[in-house]
């Protein structure tokens, strides 16, 4: 059972369902910000952009289409895409001070990504088709760096929202943020599929918060 949900044919389907979920919503928080001009679907867009992006390289990934740049671009992509969704929860605040504090906080850490990727060598570590290899020790730790924080500004700031206005959609992007931030930690040995499922999960839940 397990070599069905790992196959090929599996993956490439997942892949291509999830990136088709996030499309629509990231077009639905680009609309958004054009609409209301505000900071917070701003950031919130560029985030599930770059969701998007990470999953149309995951596309790419599953018909084993893959060199150095494409695998960087993925790691550049899934970093930063935690920190651009916690910058725009931090707008919700309406707290200058800790929105500056944050950003001058996920320029520096971007910057550490940037240089990480720049001067290591990655080689191809796709398992089954998905990434699921061993990364050099310098990215691991500027990308944790950049996403542990970012994954818990996120989850501090919905709560907070979510006292305020008791509003139910919060729960739902608490937990939505929570599974896509933590998604590529969900590999398990000989069942990496696991990934999509957290990523379908997520997106559903982003979903739900965001309309």
């Amino acid at each position: 059972m397990s070599s069905i949900f790992s196959s090929e044919l599996f993956i490439e389907f997942s892949t291509i369902l999830i990136f088709l979920l996030t499309v629509p919503l990231a077009s639905l928080m680009t609309y958004k910000f054009i609409k209301k001009k505000g900071k917070s679907q701003l950031y919130w867009s560029i985030g599930l952009w770059l969701f998007g992006l990470g999953v149309l390289l995951e596309v790419l990934f599953s018909f084993n289409i893959y060199n150095a740049f494409l695998i960087k671009t993925y790691l550049v992509a899934v970093a930063f895409l935690v920190s651009f969704l916690a910058l725009g929860s931090t707008a919700l605040l309406k707290n200058k001070k800790i929105f500056n504090y944050y950003a001058i906080f996920f320029i520096l850490s971007a910057i550490f990504v940037v240089y990480s990727l720049i001067v290591s060598s990655i080689s191809n570590i796709l398992t089954n088709y998905v990434v699921f290899g061993i990364l050099p020790l310098l990215v691991v730790i500027s990308s944790s760096i950049m996403t542990f924080p970012a994954a818990a500004t996120l989850i501090a700031v919905a709560l907070i929202s979510y006292r305020k206005t008791s509003n139910k959609k919060m729960l739902s992007i608490i937990a939505g943020v929570v599974i896509v931030s933590i998604a590529g930690s969900l590999y398990i040995a000989h069942f990496p599929a696991f990934l999509y499922y957290s990523e379908f999960i997520g997106i559903l839940l982003l979903w739900l918060g965001f309309i």
